[in-house]
């Protein structure tokens, strides 16, 4: 009983701290970003409000039917595969439910899709922005303590933390991508060879894709038992919190990891750790060119 106890608690402590950094990470931000996160909260009210009024069912069987109607085309997994590449570039967003789309379209087959075609578009929003930007991207770092402590970091470490960087789940893709460009620290090469290590998170979202897919047929569903129902809800679900928990896992062990770098003074270590955390609010490569 004491270690179950001592276990909701440190849940309850994980949460409390988890509520107190998004709201310190909101106020933190500009009236326009509130505005947006307002948006969203109204968007997803409005969907909300949508599939009870239209059913779950007739929204997924109508989802079911314009996935197999794109499945089916010469070159469907071409403009799948397209859409990728372009949410690929900043501000654009809804990468992983592209990549969740490749294996409700296409089952498990959907992976070569998404791994593919997230590759290719990471690579070239790399060689994009760094080519247009450069010059930003330098002038940026002169006027950025914090910015001068990542890239110091990123040089001294290399490509293992160039990885656990990638892997993490903030910032999220399309922010990474354009993350990764204003770091000149970083090449192109380590930036790919970076990315092939998010395979097992995008295998992951396509699996659940593919699940999802599977209950959203009402044919398919007619010929399952209660149990392979089930089954499938319940792999639904473990798929989701697995890439829940493992991802903010993942993100409290880079940062955690940036903080105690060997060879590397503290004062550095927290100011790159900082950089990260303020790079969707101080992105270089987003923001209005810093004044001569």
């Amino acid at each position: 009983m004491a270690s179950e106890s001592s276990t909701v608690q440190r849940l309850f402590q994980t949460a409390k701290s988890y509520g107190k950094y998004l709201v310190h990470r909101y106020q933190k931000l500009h009236i326009y970003g509130k505005a947006f996160i307002w948006l969203i909260v109204f968007f997803y009210i409005c969907t909300g409000i949508a599939v009870v009024v239209i059913t779950p069912s007739r929204i997924a069987q109508f989802l079911y039917d314009k996935a197999r109607s794109l499945a089916t085309l010469k070159f469907g997994w071409l403009a799948l595969a397209a859409a990728i590449i372009c949410v690929s570039f900043p501000p654009l967003i809804g990468h992983t439910t592209l990549v969740s789309l490749c294996g409700f379209a296409y089952g498990m087959k959907g992976f070569l899709i998404a791994s593919t075609a997230s590759v290719a578009g990471s690579a070239l929003a790399f060689t994009v922005l760094r080519f247009f930007f450069s010059d930003r991207i330098r002038q940026w770092a002169h006027h950025n303590e914090k910015w001068q402590a990542l890239e110091s970091v990123v040089r001294a470490k290399g490509l293992p933390l160039i990885i656990l960087i990638r892997v993490s789940p903030l910032p999220p893709w399309v922010y990474s991508n354009s993350l990764f460009a204003s770091i000149e620290a970083v090449s192109l090469w380590q930036f790919v060879v970076a990315t092939l290590f998010i395979f097992p998170k995008l295998a992951l979202h396509v699996f659940i894709g593919s699940r999802l897919a599977a209950l959203s047929d009402g044919d398919q569903r007619s010929h399952m038992d209660t149990q392979t129902k089930l089954l499938n809800a319940s792999l639904i679900v473990f798929g989701i919190a697995l890439a829940a928990g493992a991802s903010w896992s993942v993100y409290t062990l880079v940062h955690k990891h940036i903080r105690h770098l060997d060879g590397i003074s503290p004062e550095v270590d927290e100011l790159a750790a900082e950089a990260l955390e303020d790079y969707d609010e101080e992105a270089p490569l987003l923001r209005s060119p810093v004044s001569r």
